[in-house]
């Protein structure tokens, strides 16, 4: 059985969320009002997983998350509002060593449960199996890494380039994961950057102007057609895919409606094939970090056969080690490396 906390100030929505889990079978079941009961059920039930509703009275959902890691850590899975508001609260949540983060859609609470069933539950299962992530001193590390760039001549790189592309795919814990890495990369770091990372909509762009405030490079969405260029890191937009493209004989980056047959967006597959399509194999670094499930295994195992490199995360620092270790299961990994040493890895390659 699996023991699951739901904290939520809702009457109706722990109803909710309490019925569908129990319909489940195996979930053993608590509930809590606010940060305060949730921090006593924490000590007393001991779950293996909670879900955990940002805003709350008395004590809200950070604050609770925050004491939760520090008197007894367990994975938590956030419920957060389709707001850019609600994208704010719920990336601190995730650098605060939340496993993930389910977004609930507008409408009634009761319409609102139908349409996230199956991505609760599958995301509460991965997170009661997840590594908790701990804290490695980023910003100490950005600090060093900046002051060492500082010393040698930074040519920040702008216009289409032609010498290689990284692309990067990732899902359950992944903003944290993403924070451990990009902002490592230097001011002339040589090629682009390409992440599609699981996402909504609504979240894409409050994380890629986060992103932008950490790191070196510059960071956007890719929501519209953006001819592919050195120095800049494109963030797939959520409810699309990414995909590379040629546009007057240069490589662009596209964002396309989401496409049927695939079941995560936006796809690391499809990127991962396009890239192959309009690039060099020889010249494409492919980063396979923390995620559940397959996206891109497929296609990053092409991208070595043919020539690229790839990097898969290692299980002892992934969140969800399910999209590595499905790349490494077909081969697909030319080496395996835990986070905090995918960057250096990068820039080794690049130049």
């Amino acid at each position: 059985m699996i023991k699951l906390l739901i904290v939520d100030d809702s009457a109706l929505m722990r109803r909710q969320l309490a019925a569908l889990f129990e319909a489940e079978g195996d979930f053993e079941i608590r509930l809590a009002r606010n940060g305060k009961e949730a921090l006593a059920e924490n000590a007393a039930f001991e779950p293996d997983v909670v879900t955990l509703d940002i805003n709350m009275p008395e004590m809200d959902g950070l604050t609770a998350l925050s004491l939760l890691m520090e008197e007894r850590p367990v994975p938590v899975v956030m419920v957060s509002s389709l707001t850019e508001k609600g994208a704010l609260a719920t990336f601190e949540a995730l650098a605060l060593r939340a496993v993930d983060f389910v977004a609930k859609p507008a409408g009634t609470i009761s319409l609102s449960i139908d349409v996230i069933r199956d991505e609760v539950v599958s995301k509460v299962r991965a997170a009661a199996k997840a590594r908790l992530r701990t804290a490695r001193g980023l910003a100490s590390r950005i600090r060093a890494e900046r002051k060492q760039a500082e010393n040698r001549p930074a040519v920040v790189r702008r216009g289409t380039t032609g010498e290689g592309v990284v692309v990067i795919g990732v899902s359950t814990g992944g903003p944290r994961t993403l924070e451990d890495v990009l902002p490592l990369l230097p001011a002339d770091f040589p090629w682009p950057v390409l992440v599609a990372q699981h996402m909504p909509a609504s979240f894409t762009l409050p994380f890629a102007n986060r992103m932008n405030a950490l790191c070196q490079l510059r960071v956007v969405e890719a929501s519209r057609p953006m001819p592919l260029e050195a120095g800049t890191i494109y963030i797939g937009k959520g409810g699309a895919d990414m995909m590379v493209a040629q546009r007057g004989g240069k490589p662009t980056v596209l964002a396309k409606p989401e496409t049927e047959g695939f079941l995560w967006h936006p796809s690391v597959e499809l990127l991962g094939r396009s890239v192959l399509e309009h690039c060099d194999p020889s010249r494409v670094i492919g980063v396979m970090l923390t995620g559940m499930g397959y996206d891109g295994a497929d296609a990053f195992t092409q991208i070595k056969k043919r020539g690229g490199r790839t990097i898969a995360e290692s299980e002892d620092t992934a969140v969800v080690f399910g999209m590595p270790a499905e790349l490494i299961a077909r081969g697909g990994a030319s080496v395996v490396l835990p986070a905090d040493k995918v960057a250096n890895q990068i820039i080794a390659w690049a130049r």
